[in-house]
């Protein structure tokens, strides 16, 4: 794995080296995702409006599918030393440096895309302030459909979620988890279909398009619409290397940066539907989770949020006390 670090960090010198001989910037911009994943699809396409928008003058080389060798809990570490330029990282993956970034998927926070929306409208002056701190400037953000519970065995109620071996990708998911009986195991996506083919785990906390991505078909057979989370990946550009560019490509880059979050936030709830349809189609049933069910799980989430609020730093408890207020619901 240090191999791989270390030929990303000469190959992006080489690139950087490459492009300025030929009157360019050529950075690395880096995905975990799948190529067909959305993340990925919106890193691809915002490196091919920047590169329309400046002329070719700075060019963005788009690796996916985690090609880079760097795990998701380490991006804002890579993305600070400056081992790539440019990553997507999911928020609440990198909570464990930075942990405002945990907000974003406190259970049952958001109940839709709308507050989705509100909550990143409320937080991101904070984050952009956070990304600060660690180098970087945040160019743009884009959600993910909620988290729904994908299983070998119909889930309709905390008795079924007993003994269930339950692969989640950040800490507010393995609490629910937990604390329903079941025991969270914190893979990386690069391991999860192995993990299921083995019986090392046998459900994923996770949405649509991820288990498109792995084909949950394959190994599982229900799909639950719990919408415990709804995370938010943010990509994010090593900040020296922002600076180092002249004015006119920093100002590409950020409306580029604004087009891709307008665009994309309004797309993802389309393609939510579009990959539970494609997930049935294969032979994922649907299961919808009843209100007994539902009110379970929000009165554990209430505890949850009470344990966030007690150590969570004073900038992350003004985000979730002004959106609470955005949204009229009581704190």
């Amino acid at each position: 794995m240090r191999g791989l670090k270390w030929l990303a960090l000469w190959s992006t010198v080489v690139f950087v080296f490459t492009g300025s001989a030929l009157g360019a910037t050529t950075w690395q911009a880096n995905s975990v995702w799948p190529p067909e994943n959305h993340h990925s699809k919106a890193l691809i396409e915002f490196a091919q409006k920047v590169e329309e928008k400046t002329g070719k003058e700075l060019v963005l080389k788009v690796s996916t599918g985690g090609a880079l060798g760097f795990k998701g809990p380490e991006l804002l570490k890579v993305v600070r030393d400056g081992l790539v330029h440019v990553s997507d990282m999911l928020m609440s993956g990198v909570a464990g440096d930075e942990p405002i970034f945990g907000i974003t998927t406190l259970p049952f926070l958001v109940k839709d895309f709308a507050e989705a929306k509100i909550l990143n409208e409320v937080a991101r002056p904070y984050y952009d302030k956070a990304a600060e701190k660690w180098n970087q400037k945040i160019l743009y953000t884009v959600p993910w459909p909620a988290a729904g519970l994908f299983s070998k065995k119909p889930i309709k109620s905390i008795e079924d979620m007993k003994g269930l071996k339950t692969r989640t990708y950040d800490k507010n998911g393995a609490l629910v988890i937990q604390a329903l009986g079941a025991t969270p195991h914190p893979l990386p996506f690069s391991e999860v279909y192995t993990a299921l083919a083995t019986g090392l785990i046998d459900s994923v906390l996770t949405s649509t398009p991820t288990a498109v991505d792995a084909k949950f078909w394959e190994v599982l057979k229900y799909f639950q619409r719990i919408n415990i989370t709804q995370g938010v990946d943010m990509v994010n550009v090593n900040l020296t290397a922002f600076n180092k560019l002249d004015r006119k490509l920093q100002e590409a880059l950020v409306e580029v940066g604004r087009e891709m979050e307008e665009k994309w936030w309004k797309e993802v709830e389309r393609i939510d539907a579009e990959m539970e349809k494609k997930c049935n189609d294969n032979g994922i049933e649907s299961v919808p989770p009843s209100e007994e069910f539902m009110k379970s799980l929000s009165e554990v989430a209430r505890q949850i949020h009470q344990d966030w609020l007690a150590s969570a730093p004073a900038e992350a408890k003004e985000v979730y006390h002004k959106f609470l207020e955005k949204v009229g619901r009581k704190q």
